[in-house]
C-alpha cells in the first residue's frame, strides 16, 4: 500500500437519501413508530466505507440552504425538487449526534451544497499531498477527479468502484474530467432543474464534446450544424453557458482542511451505543463495536474464531467462520469482506453462512427422525406444497428445525395413500399438547394437514403475528423479516420453479436437493426469527395480546376458512343479467345528455365531455399528466348539481359491483367444497381489524339496493340450517362514551336511547320526542364523524347544512360533550409525547407523522390518534368474542358453525334445532366479550340468506 495519506469526504445527503430508499419497499420503523430507515441507510454505508478502507482522514459533508449563488443566477435551480421526506428530516439531527460521538468532522457551510464544500476540501487536500476519494454516487463529482482525487462511488448489489481518469474518460467519452460540466451543461439536469441545451440529450452531448470539445467552442461553431438542431442551439447560446455555470462545482468555500481536525480517532463508544440503543439498533451496535473493536479485542475474537472453524467446521463453514473484525488503529486482523458485516447491499446467504440441512430417507430413518422430533420441546415446522390454495393444495414435504442452522426435510409421495400413511407417523407430533410448534402464517400450514384430518395442538408461536404486533405497519413475509433483522436473504422461490407462467414448475418437480435447502432455510430462519421477536413482544408489552387474542384467533379464522359457505349461483347469474339492463338504462342517459356516445370508462373521454363540451365547472382541476381529474370525491361534490355526474357515479358503482362480485363470486366457488372460502388476514390493517380476500367479503357495498342483493346470494348449507347475522349495535360509539367516560353519552346508552335522536335533542337544544327525521341524521354524521375528525369542510358535504352551519353543529356538540372533546386532545397529546396510542387490550398503532411540521400529513396522523383505539378496540372485542364463541360450539359438539367475520358482524350457519341455544350463547358471549362503562348490545337476526339476517 502507498505511504500517501488518504482522505476520504462523505456526501451525506447522497448517502442519507440512497439509504432512505434502499428501505422504501420495507421502511425500518421502530417500536416509537420512528422511521428510521435514512439513519440506518446512512450509518450501514458509512461504516462499510470505514471497514473497507480504514481511511486516515476523514469527514461528512453536508448542504446548509442551498446554494445561494445558483438560485441568484437563476431562479429555478432545483425549485422542482419535492420536499424533503419527514424521515429524513428527522433524521439528519440524529447524524449529526452520531457523527460528534463518533468524533468525525461535519463540514458545512451556510448558503452552499455539499458538492461545492467536498469540491473546496479535496483540492485543498491534494495541494497538501493527499489522496481523496469522494464518496457519492452523484455523477457531477466526475469533473473534480484528478490524478489525486478519486469518485469513491457505491453500487447497486454492493460494494463500491472507484473513478479516476480513466473511468470518466471511458464513462462520458472525453479526454478531460473538466469536460464533465461542459456534459452536464449541453444535457441539462432535470434532478437539479438545470435546463441544459434543448434537444440535446445523452448521446447528443458526448457527440458535441468529442467534435468540439466544449460548450464555448460548440457555440462558436453552430454555422456546422443543421436543421432544427442548428436553430435550438442558437436560440439557447446563452441559456447553454448558464447551464454550465450552474452545473460547475465551487472551489473557493470559505473551509479549511485541517489534518489534525479530519484524522480518525477512536469514537466515544458508550455515547454513540446510548443513541444506538434510542433509535433500537441492536444489530447495528453489533456492527459498530466489531468495526471499532481495539486491537486486543480483535485479536482475541479472531483466535477464538480461527480456533472454533479449526476445530467444528466443515468446508463450507471455514469459508464463512469468524467475525471478521479488524482494529482500526492497527494490525489488520482478518479480512473485511467477512459475512458478518451489517448492510442492506451485503447480506448473508444460504452459500456464505454454514448449515447442515438433511432430507430424510423413508423407512428406518423416518422413525429415527420422529423419535428424535419427539423429544424436543419446541419445533418449528414449514410444509411445501403443490400450489398456494390451502383446499387444493397437497403436501410435497414438511421441514423441521429445532437448532439454528439445522434442520430436516421429510419429503412427501405422490400416492395419496402413501402421502396419508406417512403423515399418520407425524400425528403424535403434531397433536402433541407439550411441544411447541413454530411457524411463519401457521393458518396456511393448519388448513393444509387439516385435509390430511391432523390436528395441530400445543401452543403455537406465528412469527408473522409476532411481527405484525411489534410492527404493524412494515410488512411481514418471511423475505423481508429475514432481511431486516438476520441480514439474511432467502433463497428466492424463482429459483426453483421459475416465474408465474405455463412454463412454471410445481415444488414437486423441483430436485430432492434444492427442495430440502430451500424448505428448511424456511424452517431454520423462522426458528431464528421467533427467537427475535419473543424478546421484542415483551418489550412492546404485547405479549398478552398475541398469547390470548392473535393465536387463538388464528385457530378461529382457519376453522372458518376451511369450513367456507354456501354460494346460490343461480341467483347471481339472474342479478348478473338485471345489472346490464341497468348500466345500459344509464349509458342511454349519460349520453343522451352529452349529446355523443363516448366511453364512459376512459377519464380521458368523460373529462372532455364534463369540463370542455358541458362545461360544468369553471376552473376544473386536472392531474399530474393534464387530463382532467374526475375521481369519485371530485364528482361526488358536483352531483347533488348535475344529473349527469350522479348518472355516471351509479354507472361506474354498478359496473364495480358486477365485475367484482356478481360475476367473479360464482368462479371462486372452489369445486372440491362447492362453497366460497375467504382468507381472513390477520396482518394488514394496523388497526387490527380483519381483512378478507380471494373473495373479500367485508366491501361488498351495502348503501345501494343492488348492492344489499348481493348478500342474498348467500344461504344456508341445506333446507336444515338458516343464516344467523349477529351485528354490534354502534359498538364504536360506545366505546367512545366509555373511554371518554362522557357521562351524558353513557347515559343515554344505559337508558337504551336513541344515541343519534338523543344527540340531536342535546345539540339542537329540542326534546328528544320533538326531534326530526333531518336533525337525527345530521347527529348521525357528527357522531360517527368526530371518531374519524370530521371537519365543517367534511360535514357540509356530507349534509345539507351549510359550512357555517356545520361549525356551529360541530363546536354545540363538542360543548355538549365536553369530556369526548378533553379524550381527543389527551389522546393527540399521548400520540405526541409516545409516537403511538393503544386499544383498550394494549394493542399499539404507531404515529411516525404526529409530530410532522407538514400540517397535512401531521393532521392525517392526529385523527388516527382518535380513531385508531377506537376502532383498535371494537376490533379487539369482536375478536374475544369469536375465540369464546368458537370454543363454545367445539365443547358442545355443535353442528352449527361461525362463518363469516365482518367488522362488527358474526354470520352463522345454524342446524335448525339448535337455533335458540345457539342465539342465546352468540349474544350472551358478545354482549360480555369485553366489560366497558357501557354496556355492549347485539342484535340478531336469521333468514334464508344473508340479507334477509343483517
Amino acid at each position: 500500500m502507498s505511504d500517501q495519506k488518504r482522505l476520504f469526504l462523505v456526501d451525506a445527503y447522497a448517502l442519507i437519501f440512497r439509504g432512505y430508499y434502499a428501505f422504501i419497499k420495507n421502511p425500518r420503523i421502530n417500536s416509537k413508530g420512528v422511521d428510521t430507515s435514512a439513519i440506518m441507510g446512512f450509518m450501514n454505508s458509512l461504516l462499510d466505507v470505514i471497514k473497507r478502507e480504514r481511511p486516515d482522514h476523514l469527514a461528512v459533508c453536508f448542504d446548509k440552504g442551498g446554494s445561494a449563488d445558483r438560485v441568484e443566477m437563476y431562479q429555478e435551480y432545483k425549485a422542482n425538487r419535492d420536499e424533503t421526506p419527514e424521515a429524513i428530516k428527522i433524521a439528519v439531527p440524529y447524524i449529526y449526534n452520531i457523527l460528534e460521538a463518533m468524533h468525525i468532522p461535519i463540514m458545512v457551510k451556510e448558503g452552499y451544497e455539499a458538492d461545492d464544500v467536498i469540491g473546496t476540501l479535496s483540492k485543498q487536500a491534494e495541494k497538501e499531498g493527499y489522496k481523496t476519494f469522494m464518496v457519492t454516487p452523484d455523477k457531477d463529482f466526475a469533473q473534480l477527479v484528478s490524478e489525486n482525487i478519486f469518485m469513491y462511488r457505491p453500487v447497486f448489489g454492493g460494494g463500491y468502484e472507484t473513478w479516476g481518469i480513466p473511468e470518466v474518460q471511458k464513462k462520458f467519452e472525453i479526454t478531460d474530467p473538466l469536460q464533465v460540466i461542459d456534459f452536464l451543461g449541453m444535457m441539462g439536469d432535470s434532478s437539479d432543474n438545470i435546463p441544459g441545451l434543448p434537444g440535446v440529450g445523452e448521446k447528443t452531448a458526448k457527440k458535441f464534446l468529442a467534435q468540439y470539445g466544449s460548450m464555448e467552442n460548440l457555440l462558436a461553431n453552430t454555422h456546422e450544424l443543421k436543421g432544427k438542431m442548428k436553430e435550438k442551439i442558437e436560440a439557447n447560446g446563452e441559456l447553454g453557458i448558464l447551464s454550465k455555470k450552474l452545473a460547475t462545482i465551487m472551489l473557493d468555500v470559505p473551509v479549511e482542511f485541517n489534518e489534525n481536525d479530519f484524522e480518525m480517532s477512536q469514537p466515544d463508544i458508550p455515547k454513540v451505543t446510548e443513541i444506538f440503543q434510542e433509535l433500537e439498533f441492536r444489530r447495528l451496535i453489533d456492527n459498530f463495536n466489531k468495526t471499532f473493536a481495539t486491537e486486543d479485542d480483535a485479536q482475541q475474537t479472531a483466535e477464538a474464531n480461527t480456533k472454533q472453524a479449526e476445530t467444528k467446521a466443515t468446508p463450507k463453514e471455514q469459508a464463512s467462520a469468524g467475525a471478521g473484525q479488524f482494529s482500526l488503529f492497527g494490525g489488520d486482523v482478518s479480512d473485511v469482506s467477512n459475512t458478518e458485516t451489517v448492510s442492506e447491499y451485503t447480506r448473508k446467504t444460504a452459500e456464505t453462512t454454514s448449515h447442515f440441512y438433511q432430507s430424510v430417507d423413508s423407512g428406518i430413518a423416518t422413525k429415527l427422525f420422529i423419535k428424535n422430533l419427539m423429544n424436543q420441546t419446541s419445533v418449528c415446522f414449514d410444509t411445501e406444497t403443490t400450489g398456494l390454495n390451502p383446499i387444493t393444495a397437497e403436501l410435497v414435504g414438511i421441514a423441521f428445525s429445532w437448532e439454528v442452522g439445522k434442520g430436516f426435510y421429510l419429503p412427501f409421495p405422490e400416492d395419496k395413500t402413501e402421502a396419508q400413511a406417512l403423515i399418520e407417523q407425524l400425528r403424535p407430533f403434531f397433536e402433541n399438547e407439550t411441544i411447541q410448534k413454530i411457524g411463519q402464517n401457521l393458518k396456511y400450514d393448519i388448513k393444509v394437514l387439516a385435509k390430511y384430518n391432523i390436528e395441530v395442538k400445543g401452543e403455537l408461536f406465528d412469527t408473522m403475528l409476532a411481527h405484525y404486533l411489534i410492527n404493524p405497519d412494515m410488512r411481514h413475509n418471511m423475505d423481508v423479516l429475514a432481511e431486516t433483522y438476520l441480514n439474511y436473504s432467502p433463497i428466492s422461490i424463482e429459483t426453483l420453479i421459475g416465474k408465474k407462467g405455463k412454463n412454471q414448475l410445481l415444488m414437486r418437480d423441483v430436485p430432492l436437493d434444492k427442495q430440502t435447502e430451500y424448505a428448511v432455510e424456511d424452517s431454520d430462519i423462522t426458528l431464528q426469527l421467533k427467537e427475535h421477536f419473543e424478546k421484542e413482544l415483551g418489550e412492546a408489552n404485547t405479549k398478552k395480546l398475541f398469547d390470548e387474542i392473535e393465536v387463538p384467533l388464528l385457530r378461529v379464522l382457519a376453522a372458518m376458512e376451511l369450513e367456507g359457505i354456501n354460494l346460490d349461483k343461480e341467483f347471481l347469474n339472474s342479478l348478473s343479467e338485471e345489472l346490464n339492463k341497468d348500466i345500459a338504462s344509464l349509458e342511454t342517459k349519460i349520453y343522451e345528455a352529452a349529446g355523443e356516445e363516448f366511453n364512459i370508462a376512459s377519464p380521458k373521454q368523460l373529462g372532455v365531455i364534463l369540463f370542455e363540451k358541458l362545461k360544468l365547472v369553471d376552473k376544473p382541476k386536472k392531474t399530474k399528466t393534464g387530463q382532467y381529474a374526475t375521481s369519485e370525491d371530485i364528482l361526488s361534490y358536483l352531483a347533488k348539481e348535475h344529473e349527469i355526474i350522479q348518472n355516471i357515479l351509479d354507472f361506474r358503482g354498478l359496473s364495480k359491483l358486477k365485475s367484482t362480485y356478481v360475476d367473479a363470486l360464482p368462479e371462486q366457488i372452489e369445486a372440491s367444497t362447492g362453497r366460497v372460502h375467504t382468507d381472513y388476514m390477520q396482518t394488514v390493517a394496523a388497526t387490527g381489524r380483519l381483512s378478507s380476500n380471494n373473495p373479500n367479503l367485508q366491501n361488498i357495498p351495502i348503501r345501494t339496493e343492488r348492492g344489499r342483493q348481493v348478500r342474498k346470494a348467500f344461504v344456508p348449507r341445506n333446507e336444515d340450517y338458516t343464516l344467523l347475522a349477529a351485528d354490534y349495535s354502534q359498538i364504536e360509539l360506545r366505546i367512545i362514551a366509555a373511554l371518554s367516560k362522557e357521562e351524558t353519552m353513557i347515559s343515554a346508552f344505559k337508558n337504551g336511547e336513541d344515541i343519534h335522536a338523543s344527540t340531536a335533542s342535546r345539540v339542537f337544544n329540542v326534546p328528544l320526542n320533538e326531534v326530526t327525521r333531518e336533525q337525527r341524521s345530521n347527529a348521525k354524521t357528527v357522531n360517527f364523524g368526530i371518531i374519524y375528525g370530521v371537519s365543517a369542510f367534511g360535514l357540509s358535504n356530507q349534509t345539507n347544512l351549510s359550512r357555517a352551519e356545520s361549525k356551529e353543529l360541530i363546536d354545540t356538540y363538542y360543548e355538549t360533550y365536553p369530556k369526548l372533546r378533553s379524550f381527543i386532545s389527551e389522546q393527540v397529546d399521548f400520540a405526541r409525547d409516545n409516537g403511538y396510542v393503544q386499544t383498550v387490550l394494549g394493542r399499539r398503532r404507531y404515529l411516525k407523522d404526529i409530530n410532522s411540521r407538514n400540517a397535512v400529513v401531521r393532521g392525517a396522523a392526529e385523527r388516527n390518534a382518535v380513531n385508531a383505539p377506537i376502532q383498535g378496540s371494537a376490533a379487539d372485542i369482536i375478536k374475544i368474542a369469536m375465540i369464546n364463541i368458537y370454543n363454545k360450539l367445539s365443547e358442545g359438539s355443535y353442528k352449527s358453525k361461525m362463518l363469516l367475520q365482518v367488522h362488527d358482524e358474526l354470520v352463522f350457519d345454524v342446524y335448525k334445532p339448535e337455533l335458540e341455544t345457539i342465539k342465546s350463547l352468540v349474544k350472551t358471549e358478545m354482549e360480555n366479550a369485553y366489560k366497558l362503562d357501557v354496556p355492549l348490545d347485539v342484535d340478531l337476526d336469521i333468514g334464508d340468506n344473508w340479507l334477509e339476517a343483517h
